[in-house]
């Protein structure tokens, strides 16, 4: 799959993906301060931003992509960070191909699977889908009347603020969703999924700097996980960012950015 990219800087290359319901627009800001340092790949993800819509998205399709995206793009090593959904690709991908790393940086996100039983993430993400599949755009010309719909359902200004980026005016001054929500919602147990736990010896991805970067108001991270995440990758490194949630690169925009930064040290 061909996916859609912003480019941005001089250097040793990097890619940063987003997280669900995100896009490359949400990391401009940081490559633009990094791009002193790195050449910063920005790719929107599959069912998201301005790249292709597709039925499947599971982790095995979205390393894919990433997989082609670098060959297209990157010639030898890379460095790699990403954040939620994002943080995930990148964990598959670094176990699948570490021999293509230079660096890895995941962003607040457990590289493991969230059951969905009891779980209040699974049930987040399946309220805010279901939400916006239930929101019919075809009579609406107002952002304000979109919003004020999403209230009733979404009460956070912050949550409801980042999905209205995802709005994108049509022909006829109405709206169109640019994330594909059916797709979403039909593979919510496959956006859930994750690295299997070690179990047993367990040799360990050496080679490349590791950095996990924790939000501390986030619990997407939790700290029963970081035993595991040690045993993958015995050198990482993990940081908690202080008065951060879980968009971290949106609360703590300076402590990314350092954290990117101290990759290619």
């Amino acid at each position: 799959m061909e996916l859609f990219y912003r480019k941005y800087g001089q250097g040793p290359p990097l890619i940063i993906l987003h997280g669900l319901y995100g896009s490359s627009d949400n990391w401009i800001p940081i490559a633009k301060k990094i791009s002193y340092r790195y050449t910063v790949h920005l790719p929107d993800q599959r069912n998201h931003g301005l790249s292709p819509h597709s039925p499947v998205h599971d982790y095995k399709n979205l390393v894919t992509d990433l997989l082609e995206f670098s060959n297209d793009h990157i010639q030898g090593k890379f460095y790699l960070a990403g954040h939620s959904m994002g943080g995930k690709v990148a964990a598959f991908f670094a176990v699948e191909n570490p021999g293509k790393l230079a660096g890895l940086l995941i962003a607040d996100i457990s590289p493991f699977q969230t059951p969905k039983e009891n779980n209040a993430e699974y049930n987040f993400h399946l309220n805010i889908l279901n939400t916006l599949k239930a929101l019919d755009l075809s009579g609406i010309t107002s952002r304000q009347t979109i919003e004020k719909q999403l209230l009733q359902d979404i009460p956070s200004d912050k949550i409801r603020n980042f999905l209205m980026k995802n709005l994108q005016r049509k022909e006829g001054n109405k709206f169109r969703w640019k994330l594909n929500i059916p797709a979403l919602l039909s593979n919510i147990d496959s956006i859930m999924d994750g690295l299997p736990r070690p179990s047993g010896y367990y040799p360990g991805l050496t080679g490349f700097p590791v950095t996990f970067l924790k939000g501390e108001k986030s619990s997407y991270l939790p700290e029963n996980d970081f035993q595991d995440i040690i045993r993958i990758f015995p050198d990482a490194v993990i940081r908690k960012v202080k008065n951060a949630g879980h968009w971290l690169h949106s609360d703590k925009p300076n402590e990314v950015a350092e954290a990117l930064l101290s990759m290619a040290e």
